[in-house]
């Protein structure tokens, strides 16, 4: 679903809000002697800051490409003694891969065969640990008017999107006419996780994209995943940079940061 997105992801996703890390130091089991997972670990863009709390950490991912950067991200950050990598599915857990304290999903549980792999994961957990789940807060307002660039425009980004690949959002080669998935809520209970007990970090911060940032940003999502576009994708760019110059003739775009929406599900007990 994301092959070959990985360089796009990592220039082109925004970052999680900075105080995300201390929130989970404070919430989890977090004192340097456990184990972490992070189920669909991506370039390591949660792996990589959460190592620092843990003993050991183990990030998967189903993308060569995703683990090549996760690694890169890793060793430039000084952490890859503490972190091992590993190409798998999340339906491929257990996987050989032990017990632990603490294990994550930023933005990857609704891409998953969510029944089979919350029972799996809460197997996986020592009693009293936690699953996370981390995701953009939805429906905040990001305007950035004291900023003397424009916003992105996204809606006009999504209405090319959609010109090229059909009304219907895709998911990489599948399509998602509903949308993502919902009910995760009731997945989670059902497989035996207390909670949630949500939190919210404030982002805010004004960031300066670049049209580059904005191309990248675009690339990075299964639903515009570069394959997709197939022999149609030059032309796709082409009109995709246009339209940013359009809206940006500098080529600079104001963006707000988005808050961080954590829910924390914890392992009631043995399985």
């Amino acid at each position: 679903m994301f092959a070959g997105v990985a360089e796009h992801y990592e220039r082109g996703r925004l970052p999680y809000a900075p105080g995300l890390v201390p929130l989970l130091a404070r919430e989890l089991p977090a004192d340097g002697r456990g184990r972490l997972l992070d189920v669909g670990c991506g370039p390591g863009t949660v792996t990589v800051p959460l190592a620092a709390l843990f003993r050991e950490t183990v990030g998967i991912d189903p993308d060569p490409g995703m683990i090549r950067a996760a690694e890169r991200r890793a060793s430039a950050a000084g952490a890859a003694r503490r972190i091992r990598w590993a190409r798998l599915r999340a339906e491929e857990l257990p996987a050989g891969l032990g017990q632990f304290d603490a294990v994550v999903f930023a933005q990857s549980f609704h891409w998953t065969d969510r029944a089979r792999v919350a029972r799996t994961v809460r197997a996986m957990l020592r009693p009293g640990g936690a699953l996370v789940h981390l995701a953009d807060l939805k429906g905040e307002r990001r305007t950035a008017g004291e900023s003397p660039y424009p916003a992105v425009p996204h809606e006009s980004v999504a209405a090319l999107v959609k010109e090229y690949l059909g009304p219907v959002r895709r998911a990489g080669r599948g399509l998602l006419p509903q949308g993502t998935p919902a009910g995760e809520a009731r997945i989670l209970a059902e497989a035996g996780f207390r909670g949630p007990e949500r939190h919210v970090v404030p982002g805010g911060e004004v960031l300066e994209r670049s049209s580059d940032d904005v191309v990248a940003w675009t690339f990075s999502h299964s639903f515009a995943a570069p394959h997709l576009f197939g022999s149609r994708l030059d032309s796709f760019e082409t009109d995709l940079r246009g339209l940013l110059a359009a809206a940006s003739p500098a080529g600079r775009f104001a963006e707000r940061a988005p808050s961080t929406e954590v829910f924390i599900w914890r392992n009631s007990g043995p399985v």
